[in-house]
């Protein structure tokens, strides 16, 4: 039998999360994300806000990284005041998911960014963010949908050659692109809609859309199956 990877999940953590009888300070995440992990062939992992001098070492514990959606990264990361609209910082997850990225990036461990994930991933190599757009969040709380085109001959279109209709819910992007990152999708009104590292420095991908919200499971699917060449070679 052939081993599953090991992908690991940042996660939220909340102040006062509900469950039962119990409101107490929880790590959490929406199970959308360990499901699509599971459905792509993986083992799911949580890996909630911790010390970030221990990043490296969860990391070698991985054979993939994801880092998952969330609040906004604080613009501070990146050099600009905050916004009207930007929310309020969540600072020890921006501390360990940027440590995350850096250790994955150091090891090369296969590495996902999910809309916050692809943001960070941004802001990590030196990149910045657009603080505010319209027509990516509709209406509070509801996941929207738009079409993302490849970008042909890249990475992501490796996993997804055509044109596909995503679950979508930011009201940020990508502005100035990070040091080595290339966009590989875009949205039809010219927002990144992923972002990747060219071939031979490791698998890194952001996508700005929330696979974990829908059925297509073919980016998770990239991503475990570069860890699973990672495991067995």
């Amino acid at each position: 039998m052939v081993a599953r990877p090991l992908i690991g999940v940042s996660t939220y953590l909340e102040s006062g999360a509900r469950w039962g009888v119990w409101e107490l300070e929880a790590a959490l995440l929406p199970a959308g994300y360990p499901r699509l992990v599971q459905r792509a062939g993986g083992l799911a992992a949580m890996l909630p806000p911790d010390d970030p001098a221990y990043a490296a070492e969860a990391v070698a514990r991985l054979d993939g990284l994801v880092i998952a959606g969330g609040p906004d990264v604080e613009p501070v990361r990146y050099g600009a005041e905050p916004h009207p609209r930007t929310g309020p910082p969540a600072r020890e997850r921006d501390a360990w998911e940027l440590a995350l990225i850096d250790a994955a990036l150091t090891a090369r461990v296969p590495l996902l960014g999910i809309c916050r994930g692809m943001q960070l991933l941004n802001v990590a190599l030196g990149g910045t963010l657009v603080q505010h757009l319209d027509g990516h969040a509709e209406v509070v709380g509801v996941f929207g949908s738009h079409a993302v085109k490849p970008v042909p001959g890249s990475l992501y279109a490796g996993a997804v050659p055509e044109e596909t209709t995503v679950p979508s819910y930011h009201h940020q992007a990508v502005d100035r692109l990070g040091e080595g990152l290339v966009p590989s999708a875009y949205a039809g009104d010219g927002t990144v809609e992923a972002l990747e590292l060219p071939s031979g420095k490791g698998w890194v991908l952001g996508v700005q859309w929330h696979p974990e919200m829908g059925e297509d499971v073919r980016v998770m699917r990239a991503l475990v199956e570069a860890a699973l060449g990672r495991l067995t070679r």
